[in-house]
């Protein structure tokens, strides 16, 4: 084989690696993970740890019904009931002897189940003794989510605000009769007390209603 010839065959051979190469990297970055959709219905419990203040959150998603229930239970504090719809009108209210409640009309719903469309991927990592994808959204969730299972594992927030995903019930539903707040809630308002916003947002925020301007 002359010079030329040989020559010849390692140009193209080095050009189809390249190609190889280039290809390869290609269909890598075009089947990054993507988060699992939320299921339709669930029910979770969360632990919430925001600036060293602890919560327990009984979160049951209803995307059907067009309804969110956050029942939160703070550290040896009240026992806070956040009852959220899809046409933006939340009551936060609590069902002892004092019956707080509150209300508020916001511009925009519950998350739909596919918030999460268009985050960036940014890896694996373990967490909690979980191989987690993490995904970050507009700087303001990175999102973690079981490898294996496709479950949500963990969440923190740009405040630093972090929440760990105690358990998750694919398809389990409240009975509709827990999703009607208390009748005081529609009374004067010399019959109740409100609830403080002040109190009230930072149990809720990002859990789902903090986020909701992700998925517009």
């Amino acid at each position: 084989m002359s010079s030329f010839s040989t020559t010849t065959t390692y140009t193209l051979l080095l050009l189809l690696l390249r190609l190889a190469a280039a290809s390869s990297s290609l269909t890598a970055a075009a089947e990054s993970p993507k988060p699992a959709p939320w299921p339709l219905q669930f029910h979770s419990i969360l632990f919430v740890n925001s600036s060293g203040s602890l919560s327990l959150i009984d979160l049951w998603y209803d995307w059907p019904k067009g309804r969110n229930f956050n029942i939160i239970q703070s550290q040896l504090g009240e026992l806070l009931y956040d009852l959220e719809w899809n046409n933006g009108t939340s009551f936060f209210y609590t069902l002892d002897s004092n019956k707080k409640c509150s209300s508020a009309q916001l511009e925009v719903g519950i998350l739909r189940p596919n918030w999460l469309d268009g985050a960036v991927y940014l890896g694996q990592e373990n967490v909690d003794g979980f191989l987690c994808n993490v995904w970050q959204k507009v700087d303001f969730i990175w999102y973690y989510e079981d490898v294996v299972s496709k479950r949500p594992v963990h969440w923190v927030f740009y405040t630093g605000r972090s929440i760990q995903v105690m358990t998750f019930e694919v398809g389990a539903v409240l009975e509709d009769a827990k999703w009607q707040a208390p009748i005081y809630c529609f009374e004067k308002k010399d019959t109740q007390t409100d609830i403080d916003v002040g109190y009230s947002e930072p149990q809720t925020e990002g859990v789902l209603r903090g986020s909701m301007q992700l998925s517009m």
